[in-house]
């Protein structure tokens, strides 16, 4: 699954090519090729062979060991420049992907800022046998279009998840802490609530005849799930256990059985939020009950999907969604754990599915709709090892996340979904120092002196955190990158904080262009309804992308010129030192087949 996520920036193909200097750039093959037809023609073989088997030794020699061979090309500043012009090409083979999107993925990575991008893509790298790391791409890295989300709220400067939940699922901005309420609203007050209630695109597109879908790896009740189908100040009152004496307000688990019975599939944790005191977990190894003051609201799922008429499923554990039959099952709650599900470093696979998983068999459901689905997918413990300065832990659930991400975009068509990837808010992670290429990203920074203190640091710190000490542990004999480590902070606190920095927009499929540029963090979900159709862009209206189809490129003819000969005339050595690792790996290759035709 590694291979899927993290794809290497250059296959041993393109190596190859760049090798060669095909791709109408010619830049010290030739001097090459004629030394290597030489030598095999001295040994009596055909030209056209030698040709041949250049071309096929050289591809064959890189995939042997491509690592390798990209890493001592690396020097040559005709390389860099090829990989430049490669990625222009491509860049200018796009075009604005138009039409409407019949199904729309979101992908919502919680805590998931620039900077845990980059430390996840170097992780998953490195984890790749033979790779430094900082070279490869995670799934969505790939995806044509990227864009910044600005993520401050209305009232405070650095967002919640409560708040941006509401954002980028509603389009429009609110205050900390609140689920599913404008900012007339007031945290914690049940009474202000009233009347300010905004919908979020799950409900759009329930409302243009389109089937529905949350996964998350946090309780199904938690701020990023519970933005999407609840109405509520405050967003801890999960439970009515959690609620105020003679609250008015429902608790967000009972919004969303009670209010939200057309949501086809809803799969994450937070068992106990639904079963009452008096009950056991259904899990026979587990002796935790219920938090439920009153109400068994699983059993009152069940009553309603019956009376619906609709088939259904209950699963608490992987066994049990296994057996689950997708194609005839309208309805699926599976809840695989008591609170949120575990961080995929710790995840038992025979209890609790992945991210990825739950993906799929999530789209295997929605898309019998001939309509088309919307889907939400959180990454959820991303945020909270990062809360927990454990940075191996939230740098693990990046990497399942991508590979949520991949399994969606094979599963689906591009022609007609929207995929998605982003963030809600920033941490305050940082990559520091200036080690060597392919220092663990986990590791201690190499070279790590100029210290003050004459100690080593890791490469990745927190701003703030439990993890505060002074003086400052040595780390001289400890495991960093253990995943029970704790990243040193510079502020003690008891939780580290979120960071207020623009987080990434990633898109592909129809209308993705748009989010091209710095928006908004609400600005996400008005594309999404104007690519389906949905919404303030509902078909009858006639104003989303069916009814739009300008083409909003140009269409010109860009010609690329090759890669700059300036860098050979002022490297009069280059053809030479470039040679010679490729005339070893000629005569490494083409030796025993010219010892079978002596």
């Amino acid at each position: 699954m590694e291979t899927d996520r993290l794809q290497d920036s250059f296959s041993a193909e393109d190596d190859a090519e760049r090798i060669l200097g095909s791709r109408n750039r010619r830049f010290a093959a030739k001097p090459c090729g004629k030394r290597c037809c030489i030598t095999v023609t001295m040994l009596g073989g055909v030209m056209t062979l030698v040709v041949v088997g250049i071309l096929m030794g050289v591809a064959a020699g890189v995939a042997l060991n491509p690592p390798e061979t990209q890493y001592r090309l690396e020097k040559e500043p005709v390389y860099w420049r090829n990989v430049a012009h490669d990625e222009l090409q491509e860049t200018l083979g796009q075009r604005n992907p138009l039409g409407v999107a019949k199904n729309v993925i979101l992908f919502l990575g919680d805590g998931m800022g620039p900077t845990t991008v980059t430390a996840a893509r170097i992780l998953g790298g490195q984890k790749m046998k033979g790779r430094k790391g900082e070279e490869v791409k995670l799934s969505f890295d790939k995806f044509p279009f990227t864009g910044l989300s600005r993520t401050y709220n209305v009232d405070t400067q650095v967002t919640d998840s409560a708040a941006s939940g509401t954002a980028y699922l509603t389009g429009v901005k609110t205050n900390q802490g609140m689920l599913g309420l404008s900012a007339h609203a007031t945290r914690a007050d049940c009474e202000s609530s009233h009347g300010h209630d905004v919908h979020s695109i799950l409900q759009w597109s329930l409302e243009a005849g389109k089937s529905v879908g949350v996964v998350t790896t946090t309780r199904v009740t938690h701020a990023t799930p519970g933005a999407s189908y609840s109405h509520t100040p405050e967003r801890n009152w999960e439970a009515d256990s959690d609620m105020p004496e003679n609250s008015k307000c429902l608790d967000i688990a009972a919004q969303l059985v009670k209010n939200n019975p057309n949501i086809s599939v809803i799969m994450g944790g937070g068992r106990s939020n639904f079963y009452t005191t008096q009950q056991n977990d259904p899990d026979p190894s587990s002796t935790a009950k219920g938090r439920r003051i009153n109400t068994d609201l699983i059993q009152m799922w069940k009553d309603t999907q019956t009376k619906a008429g609709l088939s259904h499923s209950f699963v608490y554990d992987k066994e049990g969604l296994d057996r689950v039959d997708l194609m005839t099952t309208d309805r699926l709650l599976g809840l695989f754990n008591n609170t949120h599900m575990a961080y995929e470093v710790d995840r038992d696979p025979s209890k609790e599915p992945s991210i990825a998983e739950m993906t799929e068999k999530a789209i295997q459901i929605l898309r019998k709709n001939e309509k088309g689905f919307f889907l939400l997918v959180e990454g959820g413990p991303i945020d909270h090892g990062h809360h927990a300065t454990q940075a191996s832990r939230a740098l693990h659930d990046v990497l399942s996340m991508a590979d949520a991400v991949d399994i969606a975009t094979r599963v689906t068509k591009k022609e007609d979904t929207l995929v998605v990837v982003t963030a809600d808010h920033s941490h305050t992670m940082t990559i520091a120092g200036y080690s060597h290429r392919g220092n663990p990203i986990l590791g201690v920074a190499n070279p790590s002196n100029n210290t003050l203190d004459e100690m080593p640091y890791t490469t990745l710190l927190y701003g703030n955190g439990i993890s505060y000490t002074s003086p400052r542990q040595n780390l001289t004999d400890v495991d960093t990158e253990d995943s029970n480590y704790h990243q040193q902070s510079a502020v003690p606190m008891e939780m580290e904080t979120h960071g207020g920095e623009d987080v990434a927009i990633y898109a592909t499929g129809p209308q993705s262009f748009l989010y091209t540029g710095v928006h908004e963090q609400n600005y996400i979900p008005i594309v999404m309804a104007y690519a389906s159709c949905v919404g303030d862009f509902a078909e009858d209206k006639q104003n989303c992308a069916r009814f739009h189809t300008y083409v909003t490129e140009t269409n010109i003819n860009v010609n690329v010129p090759p890669a700059p000969s300036q860098a050979q005339t002022q490297d009069p050595n280059f053809a030479t030192r470039l040679e010679q690792p490729l005339l070893l790996l000629c005569l490494a290759l083409l030796t025993p087949i010219v010892a079978k035709l002596m």
